[in-house]
Formats: C-alpha cells, sequence, structure tokens
C-alpha cells in the first residue's frame, strides 16, 4: 500500500523527440529524448514543489515505457498505479525547434497505445479517496471512451468522498469524433470539479458564451467554486461561486523558447497553492509565474521550478 498522496492525476506519457535545430521535422537528423504528457507534466511540477503525487497510467512494456517509469522515479512520483501493459505499445512523439515564440509543430504517434486502454479497472479506491485531491485533464479524457469511463468514476468517487477536484480542459478536438461530443464529455468532468482553469477560447467552444464572465457564469451555475481563466498575454482572470472575480496580470517574458507546457505550469500553480491554503488571487499569481518559467526553456517540463527555484 503506497502511502496517503496530496494529488493524484490520470492521464499518458510519450517519449518525446525534440528537434535540435529548426526547420521541417522531415529534414531534422538529431533529436533529443524526453517524456511529453500534460498531465504528467503537472504531477512533475507539483512534485518538484514538494507535494506527494501519484500519477495513474499504463505504459508499453518496452524501452519507452520503461523511461517513463524512470523519469517518474527520478521525479519522486509515486509510480503504483502505473500499469505495465504489454499487450501495446507506449506513444511517442516528434516535436520542432522554434525561435520566435511560435508554437512548435508536434506529430503525435499514439493510436492504440497503452495508455488509451486505461479503464475502470485502474481505480484503486483506497488509493484514489487517500489522497487530498484529484486533477484531471481533457487529454486524458479524449483517449478513448475507457479512458473517459475511468476519469468520470474517479471524479464521482472523490466528490463522494469530500475531495477537491481540478478540472483543465486542454482541449484536442482532433482526437474527439466531433465537437459536440467534445463540449458534451468534458463539460460533464467540469461539472465534477471545484476549480475549471480554461483558456479564453477553450471556455468559448465549451460554454457558447463569449465574455470570461459568461463563461465563468455557466460553470458556477451548475455547481463549480470557481473559474479561474488563462487570458493569454493579459495573465488570467477568475470569478467564484462567491462573487468574489478579478484580473491577474501576467509575468512579461522577453524570450518565449517554448511554448508548450504553459498551461500545465499554470495548473501545477494554482492547484499547489490552493492546496497550501493560499487565496485564490495568489494561487494565480504563482501560476502566472510558473507558466512564465516553462515558455524559457525548451522542453513540456524542464522549466518547472523546484520550491527554492521558485524563491516563495
Amino acid at each position: 500500500m503506497p502511502h496517503a498522496l496530496d494529488v493524484i492525476t490520470i492521464g499518458e506519457a510519450m517519449a518525446m523527440f525534440v528537434a535540435t535545430k529548426t526547420g521541417e521535422l522531415s529534414a531534422v537528423d538529431h533529436f533529443i529524448k524526453r517524456v511529453a504528457g500534460a498531465e504528467l507534466n503537472v504531477a512533475t511540477g507539483l512534485a518538484r514543489l514538494g507535494l506527494k503525487v501519484g500519477w495513474v497510467s499504463r505504459v508499453g512494456n518496452d524501452s519507452f515505457g520503461q523511461f517513463v517509469l524512470d523519469t517518474l522515479k527520478n521525479e519522486g512520483i509515486e509510480t503504483a498505479g502505473v500499469t505495465l501493459d504489454g499487450r501495446y505499445p507506449t506513444g511517442f512523439q516528434l516535436k520542432s525547434k522554434v525561435t520566435d515564440g511560435t508554437d512548435p509543430i508536434v506529430e503525435y504517434f499514439r493510436k492504440g497505445s497503452a495508455a488509451s486502454h486505461l479503464s475502470v479497472e485502474d481505480f484503486n479506491p483506497i488509493w484514489f479517496t487517500a489522497a487530498r485531491h484529484l486533477h484531471l485533464s481533457g487529454v486524458a479524457a479524449a483517449l478513448s471512451a475507457s479512458s473517459y469511463a475511468l476519469l468520470d468514476h474517479a471524479a464521482g468517487a472523490m466528490k463522494a468522498a469530500g475531495k477537491t477536484i481540478s478540472f483543465d480542459p486542454n482541449l484536442r478536438p482532433v482526437l474527439w469524433k466531433s465537437e459536440a461530443e467534445m463540449v458534451e464529455k468534458l463539460n460533464h468532468l467540469a461539472f465534477q470539479a471545484d476549480w475549471v482553469l480554461p483558456g479564453v477560447k477553450e471556455g468559448q467552444i465549451l460554454t457558447g458564451e463569449k465574455t470570461p464572465e459568461g463563461i465563468a457564469d455557466f460553470y458556477l451555475n451548475r455547481g463549480v467554486k470557481a473559474v479561474i481563466l488563462k487570458t493569454g498575454a493579459d495573465g488570467a482572470w477568475f470569478k467564484t461561486a462567491d462573487g468574489e472575480q478579478g484580473a491577474v496580470a501576467a509575468v512579461r517574458v522577453e524570450n518565449v523558447v517554448d511554448t508548450v507546457g504553459a498551461g500545465d505550469g499554470f495548473a501545477v500553480g494554482v492547484v499547489s497553492a490552493l492546496l497550501e491554503g493560499k487565496t485564490l488571487q495568489q494561487a494565480i499569481t504563482r501560476g502566472n509565474i510558473i507558466g512564465s518559467l516553462a515558455i524559457q526553456v525548451q522542453g513540456d517540463s524542464e522549466g518547472l521550478p523546484t520550491r527554492k527555484q521558485l524563491g516563495e
């Protein structure tokens, strides 16, 4: 029996090959191997801040799967919820290098991966409900019907046990059969969360509302306690069920190296601070700081700070 955790999250990790030079991926000869995965990024960031974190997934019994497990161990992330699945492979991706602050090109090779076979069977009720908090993302929800069922089951169980839940929509439209299905399924998960963290454009797609307040009210009227909207270069805007609202300015970055992982870094800051009892304003400030650090280095999680590096 693993020790009780602060946070559990569920998702897919892939081996990631990052180009060492700019240009078309087809012309790149050399790559750096890293790990990638939205939920794993969040788990990594929380673990570096000293929280006890468990990550639930499936990886193939292959070199990529072992690479993921070794990375988890090095980061101090609990692996009791990870299944080594010999039937299916670990996914991987190729990522371009950019130097102008634009989003890199990412090509995924994940169809039929071990993680896409996550299911309710991967839910350990004793382990989950002993944790304080559950963080979910729309990426894992999109992997397969069985993976979605696991997230829905976990959210229901944690909510019934009185635990807190955060949800980052992290939209991946190409992984869904239709936008309508994506909206319905992700909103069902969001309605079970205490804290919902969409980007403004994501919120507009999911709610049909145009303004930050309209997006927030859509979720607050359905039982969510706080909605934190990422507003890009402006920072973030929030509204709570108690009617508190406000904006928190972004941290200005002169040299944007890699935009991937910024939202995950933001989630790390917000979730960690709220679990420490800080105010929503303080939590969003930390989220903005960590998000800004994430985009100043190449790699999805390389810029996520330790507690000492955060300097709080």
